[in-house]
């Protein structure tokens, strides 16, 4: 990565909620760079927070749903905006029921990995997917 192709860097998280073989996955808002595509919950990391505290915010701020962030599995880094961004992918348990709002989504929904792969993800988000697809596989 070149040094000199970016400013500022920033943590993010991303959290994957896997239950009875499906996963849980969001539709943005449309407008911005990534509205109306799909992505694993998460957002940036907040100075203070550790990536697992950030990660159980954005899900209480985005959806008011309670979740414990486990083992980070996969990272990655992209360049967005002249920023640095550490992306970790959590493994995440909800608390049960699993009951949702939607604040930045226009929907959410549990698909299975084929259904998944059908769908447009964020950029950010698809060397996660592609992780998931190797994982099954195994």
């Amino acid at each position: 990565m070149n040094e000199s192709s970016y400013t500022f860097e920033r943590i993010t998280t991303a959290g994957v909620l896997f239950e009875a073989g499906c996963y849980f996955v969001a539709k943005r808002k449309s407008g911005g760079a990534v509205g109306g595509l799909w992505e694993f919950p998460g957002g940036k990391h907040r100075w203070g927070e550790s990536p697992q505290q950030s990660l159980e915010r954005e899900f209480l701020e985005e959806f008011e749903l309670s979740v414990h962030a486990q083992s980070c599995f996969f990272e990655h880094e992209f360049i967005h905006k002249h920023t640095l961004f550490h992306l970790q992918a959590y493994w995440v348990t909800a608390e049960e029921p699993v009951r949702y709002v939607l604040h930045e989504h226009d929907q959410a929904r549990w698909v299975t990995l084929s259904e998944m792969l059908e769908l447009p993800f964020v950029p950010s988000d698809v060397p996660i997917r592609s992780r998931l697809e190797e994982l099954s596989l195994a």
